[in-house]
């Protein structure tokens, strides 16, 4: 099996040879520590591959100005995602108001260029790895969905802690049947299903024999 620094290495030397000028002088200078944590700590966990994944990928802004971003994921479809690892530091700290005016003006022109645009917080990455999977697992399944034959089982999984948090109360099996068009009996097995990998908690009713809807379990949970 191919470890993290080999497939790390290997994938930063394929896009050096690929690149010349201010390209690869930017991603020898740009791919840093924050940016390998964020590959190895969340991506490397998440995909177990760099496949469609590109360092200090190039765009222009609406300027006309290069800017390069710490990674673009494009893989086939319409849809690419941007993604940027800040520091508070830099990003906020240390960031005057025209800094600020022009990082939103950014953001907002990459999401008009076609660009899904997402950030996480060095912070995050370093000490909040679970966090940062999760939250992007399900940014992915929401827009990536058909990058492939993804199981069906965790697409509809996905689904349903998404409208746990739409709906801001207990779920209920009859919640699952109406938003995902299913019978009872299979709503019940999803919601099971998501209790045992610690997403839900059952809640049952006055007797304390049957469930009759399910919560937030207040942590995150996995899948698998």
């Amino acid at each position: 099996m191919v470890s993290f620094e080999q497939a790390h290495d290997e994938f930063i030397q394929s896009h050096l040879r690929r690149r010349t000028g201010e390209r690869k002088g930017r991603l020898l200078r740009g791919h840093q520590h924050g940016e390998k944590l964020f590959l190895m700590n969340i991506w490397w966990i998440l995909k177990g591959n760099f496949t469609y994944l590109h360092p200090e990928f190039e765009i222009l802004d609406w300027r006309g100005r290069s800017y390069f971003a710490d990674f673009c994921w494009k893989p086939p479809g319409p849809i690419k995602l941007l993604i940027e690892v800040k520091s508070y530091s830099h990003h906020v700290r240390d960031l005057d108001r025209e800094g600020y005016c022009r990082e939103l003006n950014r953001e907002l022109f990459n999401q008009a260029m076609g660009y899904r645009v997402i950030s996480f917080a060095y912070d995050d990455v370093e000490k909040r790895p679970d966090l940062c999977i999760t939250l992007l697992r399900l940014y992915i399944s929401t827009h990536f969905s058909s990058e492939s034959s993804t199981n069906l089982h965790i697409l509809a999984e996905s689904e349903i802690i998404r409208l746990c948090f739409q709906l801001a109360r207990d779920i209920r099996p009859i919640d699952i049947s109406k938003h995902l068009r299913i019978d009872h009996r299979t709503a019940i097995k999803h919601l099971n299903v998501l209790c045992d990998k610690g997403w839900l908690n059952p809640i049952r009713g006055a007797s304390g024999k049957r469930i009759i809807r399910y919560a937030l379990s207040g942590g995150f949970g996995k899948w698998e």
